[in-house]
């Protein structure tokens, strides 16, 4: 298809709960995404606990484009694009690293984030042949490594973006924030305290991106697919299900920011303290103790944790068991790269963070019983959605249509009971607002 910017919006009608599956499978559809959600959106890029040491590096990803996330001498963080500037080779093929300069393995080409010898991260600092082959003549200033204008700590996790008018980080966030902070901080209550452990787990899946943001933005329908894991068990405690005890979740969208989740309302109460770790004394008198510590710690503000929610475009966290987080890479119109990070309390005893891991990959990631069967799902719908005829039928969203309830303590929040696809419309209204290449003025709700 060849269409204007608002022709992509005719895509997505939201009111009536109807997208087209050319936003699933459509080459051009998924380029202009590239260009103008990935190119702008804040994106989600790792976790400083991936580089806890000077001159560490962790290679991520931004829509299409490798990028850097390194910690330079001085303790400050930086995202860098992870090609030479001369040829375009990447300079960092390992997974991460520590280097004191990012050397080009092609021509030698070296560049430097350290603030003692640089004015600017990723400056060129080394060049073979420069007085002989270009006569002391390269402007060498000129040519370092692109740098991303918006990087953001935010609580252990690093958020950035390439467009140089992005708002704040926590202006795009909204307050979703509420929920975020509920996956990342210690399940004591204390601000922050998470890291990522185990590794990140990373696997190609023959699907869309959008389907697995979808799925995690609140999709109870779904469960119908778990069935199965829930009848053999593989929850914490080795009983039956797949999770420790929740209340009920309801869905809460965010209108015009295009996030939303599976949790709990604010100053809700929360549940007594329920055992998780039956099977593990130690870890049980962990958890126990930690939940503890959080009514003390909080009080009056006890704030629930969040069961599963999205945050645009293509980032997802777990906020109890298990407790991850998960990035959807665009790959091509039929395929992504999946990413999983698991989270745990950096001061938990290791006994904890080996039962924690133990449980998080009987759950999640390629080999987990639950993300299988979403897997399963998200590739076969894919598949039978690019054929000629079939690509000619539009998706249905009209679960809950025009049932959304405000909600008083979230600004522009809704809530739409337990099982409802608000928070698929919410998303792909973002979607269609991003691909009419609408102003940020526009895309923040004032």
């Amino acid at each position: 298809m060849k269409a204007q910017p608002e022709s992509y919006a005719s895509l997505v009608d939201a009111d009536q709960g109807i997208v087209s599956r050319e936003v699933f499978v459509n080459q051009e559809v998924f380029e202009q995404e590239i260009a103008r959600i990935f190119a702008r959106a804040w994106l989600f890029v790792g976790h400083e606990s991936l580089i806890p040491n000077p001159d560490d590096y962790f290679v991520s990803r931004m829509g299409m484009d490798s990028v850097i996330l390194t910690r330079d001498r001085q303790g400050n963080i930086h995202v860098l694009l992870n090609s030479c500037m001369h040829r375009g080779m990447k300079l960092c093929r390992h997974d991460q690293g520590n280097a004191r300069a990012l050397t080009c393995p092609y021509h030698g080409w070296s560049y430097s984030t350290d603030g003692q010898l640089v004015e600017t991260p990723g400056e060129l600092v080394g060049v073979p042949g420069l007085a002989t082959h270009y006569h002391g003549q390269l402007d060498k200033k000129a040519w370092g490594l692109v740098r991303c204008p918006n990087v953001v700590n935010y609580k252990g996790t690093i958020w950035a973006s390439w467009d140089k008018e992005a708002p704040p980080f926590l202006d795009y966030l909204g307050d979703m924030k509420f929920y975020l902070d509920a996956a990342l901080d210690h399940r004591d209550g204390r601000e922050g305290g998470s890291e990522v452990f185990g590794g990140v787990q990373k696997w190609r899946v023959k699907c869309n991106w959008k389907f697995a943001p979808e799925n995690f933005i609140g999709d109870m329908y779904h469960d119908i697919s778990h069935r199965s894991v829930d009848l053999v068990g593989i929850g914490p405690s080795a009983g039956k299900g797949r999770r420790d005890a929740s209340r009920r979740r309801m869905t809460i969208g965010f209108p015009g920011l295009g996030h939303g989740l599976l949790g709990q309302l604010p100053h809700t109460a929360e549940d007594d303290y329920v055992p998780l770790y039956t099977k593990h004394p130690e870890v049980e008198a962990y958890f126990r103790e930690v939940h503890a510590a959080r009514v003390r710690n909080l009080g009056d503000r006890m704030r629930v944790q969040t069961s599963v929610g999205t945050i645009f475009p293509n980032m997802s966290f777990h906020g109890r068991q298990p407790r991850t987080i998960a990035v959807f890479h665009p790959i091509g119109p039929t395929e992504m790269e999946m990413w999983r990070f698991y989270l745990v309390d950096k001061d938990a005893p290791q006994a904890v963070k080996d039962a924690t891991r133990h449980y998080y990959l009987r759950y999640s990631g390629p080999a987990g019983m639950t993300e299988s069967d979403d897997l399963e799902n998200w590739s076969y719908a894919t598949e039978a959605s690019k054929a000629p005829l079939a690509r000619q039928h539009a998706y249905n969203y009209q679960m809950g249509l025009g049932h959304a309830q405000p909600i008083k303590d979230l600004r522009g929040a809704v809530q739409s009971g337990d099982v409802s696809e608000e928070n698929q419309r919410i998303f792909y209204s973002r979607w269609a607002d991003f691909m009419t290449g609408k102003s940020w003025a526009d895309l923040i709700p004032g």
